[in-house]
């Protein structure tokens, strides 16, 4: 990239242009103009079209830390991935499960119920290797 370019850059993004648009005009990769805006700190300049990132906030549901909200994203309820499990493993009884599915195993023949997965044919892994190879380990 020549310094023409990463000047164009600049321009551009204070004029409020997006990476593809800045990529397609240099003829330069859109990462490419991602990773110098990122290392230049030039990412908030395009965020200035709608409100501020900083004022509009949330609190964490699981340890009340303040959210930072994307615009034009929907409302995020977690600071982390960590606090948002967290928070959903202590309350079991507020998850609405409505893709539960019974089966039978193919190889136990014991009846069993899956979350989420409607082609399930064995209640557990070691079903599926004694089924499918003969057996498994334990033979």
């Amino acid at each position: 990239m020549t310094d023409t370019q990463k000047d164009r850059i600049r321009q551009m993004k204070a004029d409020g242009f997006g990476y593809i648009k800045i990529a397609r005009e240099l003829g330069l990769s859109e990462n490419t103009v991602k990773s110098f805006c990122r290392r230049e700190g030039l990412n908030a300049v395009a965020d200035m079209e709608g409100p501020p990132v900083d004022s509009v906030k949330g609190t964490c549901l699981c340890c009340g830390a303040k959210v930072v909200q994307n615009p034009g994203r929907k409302m995020k309820k977690f600071c982390s991935d960590k606090c948002r499990n967290k928070w959903w493993n202590s309350h079991l009884n507020q998850v609405e499960r409505k893709a539960n599915y019974e089966f039978v195993c193919a190889y136990c023949k014991k009846p069993f119920t899956a979350y989420g997965n409607a082609g399930r044919k064995y209640c557990s892994h070691a079903c599926y290797v004694a089924d499918r190879f003969g057996g498994g380990a334990d033979e």
